[in-house]
């Protein structure tokens, strides 16, 4: 629950200050034009660059590497598999291929279902992520292995945790629907053709590594050393479906933000050249340093949740955690990918400007507050748990002791799509903030920011108020 929810629960409340409304000199580039050409800056700093150089080869190198390991492991276990029958491939691909096919026509659905009910979407899926969830770990326990015991235990203890979190958080609901409605009302040209291909290109993708994992699988009798690969290729898994989704983050958050900071209407074209072009550095490792920071903080609102200030060895770890957590934060967190998209600046420096921008016009705690991520992370969860069961239960009946492996790939395969599906919804979130920030007495924007910051306002001045009585 603490993973979801992004407010520190150890910072005393403070007063938000609604910035000001003195006009603010506008970036050359964003005077209100059609933007067909690319016009890219380049504000990266030397030490930026050579990251960037370094990561992009890293990033490359890692598919080569990857595609040579898939397509070795799987020849070798199916030529391997023609002699000792160990392995079943006709009882163990067409559940995970399916999956993947499943995942992509749930993504797609899913994101086309937001930008269609924009004001329904939110407390859905936090109903539907629960119960689907749940049916996963029950699922899973039906299974009846050891393994899938403690995988059903832990999914059904998720499902209660989301359920609890719901409640925690319905008195956001009602902003989060609003700015969600507001920042995707108007999408940029060829969003859902490009939304379309990414998916495309995941789907194709994870059906090449479920070949190179079914290859571990049909030699690990004979090497010690097939787990290890088949983690390598979840590693890149990870890795790959990150990157496509953040790139399509950037330049998706590019084309807003240059709309909403002046009113330009960019080609989406032109802008995912040039993220494929110029950011492919930046956007790889970010896309290393965002999950891992986000796992990282996670952990740290959990201990400080669980431990709190109950004894003073725990506080002092506590203490330690979060000042750890806050301070990778400011250096690399999600929404310094519009920076990135737009000035062209390295991640850890887009990173920092973003986030000192947001403390420096107040708006640091309602970042927190921002429950968008939750929604992406719910839907990638509940369309995991969806292609899971389409996997598990093919698998019980087919083959029932590939049931347990097969549905957590399954379930893998399908956060991830759906992840890079309503990667799009996201970005436009992002860059309306940001935007916004930037300039927030600007004529692209409504009341709804101000009037949450001064809800906000009212409501920590009535806890200080309470705290001294």
């Amino acid at each position: 629950m603490a993973m979801l929810n992004n407010s520190d629960t150890t910072t005393p409340p403070q007063i938000i200050q609604i910035p000001p409304q003195a006009p603010q000199q506008r970036l050359p580039f964003t005077v209100p034009i059609k933007a067909q050409v690319s016009s890219f800056p380049n504000t990266t700093t030397v030490a930026g660059q050579t990251a960037r150089r370094v990561f992009k080869i890293l990033f490359y190198l890692h598919l080569f590497l990857v595609a040579a390991l898939v397509t070795l492991l799987t020849i070798y276990g199916l030529v391997s598999d023609s002699h000792t029958h160990h392995f079943h491939p006709k009882k163990w691909y067409p559940q995970l291929l399916a999956s993947a096919a499943c995942a992509g026509i749930v993504g797609f659905t899913w994101q086309w279902i937001t930008a269609r009910h924009s004001t329904r979407v939110v407390r859905l899926v936090f109903w539907l992520s629960p119960l689907l969830i749940c049916a996963m770990g029950i699922m899973f326990v039906c299974i009846g292995t050891a393994v899938s015991l403690a995988v059903g235990v832990i999914a059904l203890v998720c499902a209660l945790v989301q359920s609890l979190y719901f409640c925690w958080v319905n008195p956001r609901f009602e902003y989060a629907t609003r700015i969600l409605s507001v920042s995707i009302a108007f999408p940029p040209n060829r969003t859902q053709g490009l939304t379309l291909y990414s998916i495309l290109i995941g789907t194709l993708y994870c059906c090449f590594l479920v070949a190179g994992i079914g290859g571990g699988r049909a030699i690990e009798n004979r090497t010690k050393l097939a787990a290890f690969f088949i983690f390598l290729i979840l590693l890149s898994l990870g890795w790959t479906m990150q990157f496509l989704k953040n790139a399509m983050y950037v330049t998706i958050s590019r084309v807003k933000y240059m709309n909403f900071a002046g009113g330009v209407d960019m080609d989406t074209r032109v802008a995912f050249c040039d993220t494929i072009k110029h950011l492919t550095g930046s956007v790889s490792m970010g896309s290393i340093l965002v999950p891992v920071i986000v796992l990282f903080r996670g952990f740290a609102r959990t201990t400080s949740l669980v431990g709190g200030d109950t004894d003073e060895f725990m506080f002092s770890c506590v203490s330690c955690y979060m000042g750890v957590a806050s301070f990778l934060v400011v250096r690399g967190n999600r929404w310094g990918f519009v920076h990135v998209g737009v000035y062209n600046k390295g991640f850890v420096q887009a990173s920092t400007d973003t986030w000192e921008m947001f403390i420096r016009v107040g708006l640091e705690q309602l970042i927190d507050l921002d429950l968008t991520g939750a929604f992406c992370f719910l839907s990638g969860v509940g369309t995991g748990a969806i292609c899971s069961l389409v996997s598990g239960i093919w698998s019980i009946v087919m083959h029932k002791s590939y049931a347990t492996e097969v549905s957590i790939y399954a379930f893998l395969i399908g956060y991830f799509i759906c992840r890079l599906a309503i990667a799009w919804v996201q970005a436009c979130v992002s860059a309306y903030y940001v935007a916004y920030a930037e300039n927030p007495q600007s004529t692209q924007f409504d009341s709804t920011i101000p009037v949450r910051l001064e809800q906000l306002n009212r409501s920590q001045a009535l806890q200080i108020f309470r705290g001294k009585l």
